[in-house]
């Protein structure tokens, strides 16, 4: 998922963030309301985990914006903000959940895939593109019965190829979708991942599905259906 967090302390943001990351998600971090407010107008984001207390834009301001501007992410909100009023004023702002700190980092985790599943993007916990069968949860791709975990990043890709099966994505299109804002991948780095995550499918008996179409980019797709494509790095 694509997920934006929201949080002024970098105490807080950086673990958070990392723990995200290593669940195979895609984060934009921010540590002010206003930066998050532009990003909200621009991406189009699959969750937003909200501090309350924020410099000059509040988290509980955010989220009735967003909804505001007709939006139905699930937004899950972070405070020390522990009374029964409180509470109900962040539901009231549009939230779907509700976290106070100091927050545990597993508790985070369960409630981001349970709000995943309210997503109007929510496929179930695997995603399926004919024998290939891509674990949400796990991090791992199947084939034929045959199983291999991907690191977060070889996910990520693996993810972003398959909710866009049989298109032609450029290497800008998997840049733009796999680093988070303020984050600028090394020149190569797409390439390299590919090279990565095609040995990940050679182990399950599926590196043919993963083509390169020269000079435009990746396309994934059952073999059967690309033959005569190259599949070189």
């Amino acid at each position: 998922m694509l997920i934006l967090l929201v949080e002024d302390d970098p105490a807080q943001l950086e673990p958070l963030q990392t723990a995200l990351l290593q669940a195979g998600h895609i984060v934009d971090a921010i540590d002010d309301g206003e930066t998050a407010q532009w990003l909200m107008s621009q991406k189009e984001y699959d969750l937003l985990i909200l501090d309350w207390m924020l410099p000059k834009i509040s988290g509980v301001n955010l989220c009735q914006q967003y909804r505001q501007s007709g939006k139905t992410a699930p937004v899950l909100m972070l405070t020390a903000k522990d009374t029964i009023a409180d509470k109900v004023t962040g539901l009231d702002a549009g939230a779907d959940d509700y976290l106070v700190k100091p927050i545990d980092v597993v508790e985070l985790l369960a409630r981001v895939r349970a709000l995943r599943r309210r997503s109007p993007l929510w496929q179930g916990d695997s995603l399926s593109l004919d024998a290939l069968h891509l674990h949400l949860n796990t991090l791992t791709l199947e084939c034929h019965q045959l199983t291999t975990p991907l690191s977060s990043r070889e996910f990520q890709l693996m993810e972003y190829l398959m909710r866009h099966p049989r298109q032609v994505l450029s290497h800008h299109q998997i840049e733009q979708a796999l680093w988070g804002w303020g984050t600028e991948p090394e020149s190569n780095a797409v390439t390299t991942l590919v090279r990565r995550l095609r040995q990940r499918l050679q182990a399950v008996n599926a590196k043919d599905w993963l083509e390169t179409i020269y000079g435009m980019g990746y396309r994934l797709q059952p073999p059967e259906r690309g033959r005569g494509v190259g599949s070189g790095e």
